[in-house]
């Protein structure tokens, strides 16, 4: 008989006064008839599969420290510069979507730019198509947190030399570029053993930080939100991919931009003979500004009015009540006489 076999009976009999001192503390609760707390005994079918199918969706994985790929002479020395592994646009056109239509696969871990932002972003600041601005400034913003988070290690590293003052010339220009972190999360981060743990919770922060920028996608021209979750087979694959097809929202909320329907009708006319056949009920301008001023000009002279009528109704919330009333001031009907007449003169001339 081994050793292990002989204390079967003691290991036994220690897992029943545990077992039965547990189950006398659980009587005072009303075990065994106590059910406990109370479970969910439906899930919505709707959450549920949805659930499901966000749990079955594909990781958009990356890799620090990059692939080594060197390019260059310098990259082959002190190794490849960081880069952004962005999800990929497909871009394809087709005759019933048109042309501006792009997928993406589908991840579970893809973040977009609210549709807030991204309608102010295509609106105010005129960015719809080319998105090489935006793509910059990520690749300029991670590049930065690359950089940063090697001197948040440097300075880590110069706190375990006991021999050298972080504090004079040249390291102090590091301690003042990563000590205001300690400031910050000093209070916030305990230590560990005596240890100060803040750099590392830093760096780990701006990893965050540079890791999302990878899996950021820019949706424009379409908004975030008219993504269609569907299927596609890539590569003799089933994949699920999100499309953004037909025509974008904005371009019928708002005007489209100018510079693209002079794109259109200078050197894609079949663009733009698409988009007139595709949505000639809806009400969109297609044609240049200058073109429908020649081929329209009450168009013009419409919205010229409409602006003047806009004027005339912000015109008592822009001016102060105080300052109407003094009579020595230009009087507003007077301003929109001669705004007025300025509109005459411009209908005159489109029309002729």
């Amino acid at each position: 008989m081994s050793l292990d076999e002989k204390f079967v009976s003691v290991r036994t009999a220690f897992y029943d006064i545990v077992g039965n001192f547990f189950k006398g503390i659980a009587g005072f609760f009303g075990y065994p008839t106590n059910p406990g707390m109370p479970t969910m005994s439906e899930i919505p079918s709707d959450q549920y599969a949805r659930s499901r199918f966000l749990d079955s969706l594909p990781t958009h994985r990356t890799y620090w420290p990059p692939v080594q790929r060197p390019e260059t002479w310098f990259e082959m020395i002190f190794g490849p510069t960081p880069k952004v592994e962005t999800v990929p646009r497909y871009i394809y056109e087709s005759k019933e979507e048109g042309f501006y239509n792009f997928y993406i696969e589908n991840y579970k871990n893809i973040y977009f730019l609210p549709d807030w932002l991204s309608e102010f972003i295509q609106v105010r600041l005129d960015i719809c198509l080319d998105i090489t601005v935006l793509e910059t400034i990520r690749e300029v913003f991670f590049v930065g947190l690359m950089v940063y988070s090697q001197i948040v290690i440097l300075r880590i590293a110069l706190s375990w030399f006991i021999y050298i003052n972080p504090y004079t010339v040249p390291w102090c220009y590091i301690a003042a570029a990563v000590d205001w972190t300690e400031d910050v999360l000093q209070g916030i981060v305990p230590a560990i053993l005596g240890v100060n743990i803040t750099g590392s919770v830093f760096l780990g922060i701006l990893g965050v930080i540079a890791d999302s920028l990878n899996h950021l996608v820019f949706t424009m021209p379409f908004l975030p939100s008219e993504g269609e979750e569907t299927k596609l087979l890539i590569n003799e694959q089933m994949k699920n991919v999100l499309v953004f097809h037909y025509l974008p929202i904005l371009w019928y909320r708002y005007p489209i931009p100018n510079d693209l329907r002079e794109f259109w009708y200078n050197e894609r006319p079949d663009i733009l003979e698409y988009m007139e056949k595709a949505y000639k009920n809806l009400d969109i301008q297609f044609l240049p500004d200058d073109m429908v001023a020649q081929l329209h000009p009450e168009k013009l002279t419409s919205s010229i009015f409409s602006s003047l009528g806009d004027l005339e109704n912000n015109l008592n919330h822009m001016v102060s009540t105080e300052l109407l009333s003094k009579n020595d001031l230009i009087p507003t009907d007077l301003v929109l006489t001669k705004l007025y007449s300025v509109t005459d003169y411009l209908t005159t001339f489109f029309i002729q």
